[in-house]
């Protein structure tokens, strides 16, 4: 398994299983993740993202203009939660030993805790209630701020897991090569993520999908640890 692992690395970047070993699967796994849980709290939390903070900067500007459908807290706790989840981690890290992939199977571990402990709010707590769509917030924000301060320390190039625009600009501006693969693998799995996440918020419940994106996230930190 490993050794798949390290020849899909070469696949993608020149000298990428001696430089970023099992990583990059890791975070294509993790980009997956990203586009199921935002399905969640796009389509069940209120029109806000948990992952995308761009997007509730946006939201935010919405709602204080008086968008219909829209609240101007929900944004502003998810914003809040994943910069404290970024800050938790950053301060942590920086007190623990061991390298940059460690820290990742740890981040990954965190957020699964932290989408579990979501996935059981959702399943023995009324989804329709406000009280009920700030915990899940505020839960899942916080995971993803967790994840995303050790994927930005790691800045392996074209997986960044939850932004997308550079993604886009990088595959139309630049020329063919390993590079166009990395940015397609990241549209895709964040698309197949959304997909699968909005058919299970949809047709069977919130629970499903959190559910989803647990194993996702279970196989992301096994895929980190056979790296370290």
């Amino acid at each position: 398994m490993k050794a798949a692992l390290l020849r899909l690395s070469d696949r993608l970047y020149d000298d990428g299983a001696a430089e970023y070993n099992t990583l990059p699967a890791a975070l294509i796994v993790a980009t997956l993740v990203t586009g199921t849980v935002d399905a969640v709290s796009y389509l069940a939390l209120g029109h806000i993202f948990v992952a995308n903070m761009t997007g509730n900067v946006v939201f935010l500007g919405f709602a204080v203009a008086g968008a219909k459908g829209l609240t101007v807290w929900a944004p502003i706790l998810a914003a809040g939660c994943f910069a404290a989840g970024a800050w938790t981690e950053t301060r942590l890290g920086r007190r623990s030993a061991g390298d940059d992939r460690r820290r990742l199977s740890a981040a990954v571990g965190a957020h699964a805790a932290f989408v579990t402990v979501a996935l059981l709010i959702a399943a023995f707590e009324d989804d329709a209630k406000t009280s009920t769509h700030a915990q899940l917030t505020a839960i899942l924000a916080f995971g993803f701020g967790v994840q995303n301060a050790v994927v930005r320390k790691l800045a392996v190039p074209d997986l960044t897991t939850t932004v997308l625009t550079m993604t886009v600009t990088g595959l139309a501006a630049d020329p063919l090569g390993k590079a166009t693969w990395r940015r397609v693998i990241s549209l895709v799995c964040m698309f197949v993520g959304a997909l699968a996440g909005g058919v299970l918020v949809l047709h069977v419940g919130v629970s499903a999908a959190l559910g989803l994106a647990v194993g996702l996230l279970v196989i992301a930190g096994g895929v980190a640890r056979a790296g370290c």
